[in-house]
């Protein structure tokens, strides 16, 4: 019953993948796990194929079985949530509390990132 709203949902954040790869401070990597995810409980044909993905695979693979993220990964979404958060600053200039409670949740994301392993020797991301 809910399989043709997973289907929908995972074609949605799959499609919001796609945006992010060209859309600059647009995450990727999320809507595509969430796809997988949202694919793994409607349509194990999409999700074979996303996992299978010649540039995408590699990176849901690895999240897929260890959680791991690479290091250049890593970097590149700590180095975003920073410029995001600087952007924030410098565009809302926002009162204390508003700028302390976007800041606690960047930092915890970011920790969140940082202590994911790497992927294991041999998988590439």
């Amino acid at each position: 019953m809910l399989k043709p709203i997973y289907v929908i949902l995972g074609l949605v954040m799959l499609a919001l993948g796609v945006i992010g790869a060209f859309v600059p401070l647009m995450p990727t990597t999320i809507f595509l796990i969430l796809a997988v995810w949202l694919f793994a409980r409607s349509s194990p044909r999409l999700e074979a194929w996303l996992l299978q993905h010649e540039r995408f695979g590699p990176t849901l693979q690895a999240w897929h079985r260890n959680g791991a993220i690479s290091r250049r990964g890593k970097i590149l979404a700590c180095s975003g949530m920073a410029i995001g958060f600087l952007l924030f600053w410098l565009g809302v200039h926002p009162g204390l509390w508003l700028w302390a409670a976007v800041a606690a949740s960047i930092l915890a994301c970011a920790w969140f990132v940082a202590s994911r392993p790497e992927p294991t020797r041999g998988s590439q991301c």
